[in-house]
C-alpha cells in the first residue's frame, strides 16, 4: 500500500495518474508498493517467474541478453516514468523473464503485483492504453537493435555509440568491455576498431576513458 506522500510522487512520473478514474486510483493506491534497488542489483535474471512489474521514478535499468560465449548486448535502458516491456510481455503470457534486468543507477520503483497488473488491462481502457503504448516503443527499440546487430558493420556502430555519448558529455568514462557488452562484441573486438579511431584521428583513448576529438569523423564513419 502507498503512503500518500508516495502516490503524490509517481503521480508526477506517470501522467496517466492524472487522467485516472477514482476507482483506479483506489486500486493502485492499495495493490502497489514502494521500492528501492540500489545500483549493480539484478531485478530479474532470465528464467525468473515474474511476480510484479516495476514502474520507475528514478534511476535506470538496463536490460539485456547473454549468449553462450558469455557476450553481453543490450536490449534497451528505461528510466523515470517507465517501465520493462519484457515483464509486462511474462506477466501477460505467464511465462518465465526472457533476459537480465540489472539496476545501473540507483532506483525508485512503484511494484505493481502481476496479478493486478493483468485484471486492470481488462478493467481499465486508460491502464491498457498505457501498457500497449509502452510495448509499441520498447519493440521500436528492440528492432533497432536487431536492425543494427544483423545488418550494420560493428565500426559503424562503434562509431555511432561514441557520437550519440559524447555529445552529452566529452570525454566519456567508459572501458573497452562496457562498449563490448553495449554492442554484443568482444574486448578484442572494441579494442582493434577504437586503434583504428585513434590512428585516424578521431578520438582520444585511454584507461577506462574514450576523448572525442572529431566529431565530423566520428559521425561520418557512423554512416558510412
Amino acid at each position: 500500500m502507498l503512503e500518500e506522500t508516495q502516490f503524490l510522487r509517481i503521480a508526477q512520473s506517470l501522467p496517466l495518474l492524472q487522467l485516472a478514474n477514482q476507482a483506479l486510483l483506489e486500486e493502485f493506491k492499495q495493490a502497489t508498493f514502494f521500492a528501492r534497488i540500489p545500483a549493480g542489483r539484478d531485478v530479474f535474471l532470465e528464467g525468473d517467474r515474474v511476480e510484479a512489474i516495476a514502474l520507475l521514478i528514478s534511476g535506470v535499468v538496463r536490460v539485456y541478453k547473454v549468449g553462450e560465449t558469455g557476450r553481453e548486448i543490450t536490449l534497451y535502458r528505461f528510466g523515470n516514468g517507465s517501465s520493462c516491456i519484457l515483464t509486462a510481455n511474462a506477466i501477460l503470457s505467464q511465462n518465465t523473464f526472457p533476459a537480465i534486468a540489472t539496476v545501473e543507477q540507483d532506483a525508485e520503483a512503484i511494484m505493481v503485483p502481476a496479478d493486478k497488473f493483468r485484471k486492470w488491462i481488462q478493467r481499465y481502457d486508460l491502464w491498457r492504453e498505457f501498457v500497449f503504448e509502452l510495448l509499441s516503443q520498447r519493440l521500436s527499440k528492440v528492432m533497432e537493435v536487431i536492425e543494427e546487430v544483423a545488418f550494420h558493420r560493428m565500426d559503424r556502430r562503434v562509431a555511432a555509440l561514441l557520437f550519440r555519448q559524447a555529445k552529452m558529455k566529452n570525454p566519456l568514462r567508459i572501458t573497452h568491455q562496457e562498449i563490448a557488452s553495449e554492442l554484443g562484441s568482444s574486448r578484442e573486438v572494441i579494442s582493434r576498431l577504437l586503434e583504428d579511431f585513434v590512428s585516424e584521428g578521431s578520438i582520444r583513448a585511454g584507461r577506462g576513458m574514450v576523448e572525442v576529438l572529431d566529431f565530423e569523423q566520428l559521425e561520418a564513419r557512423s554512416l558510412m
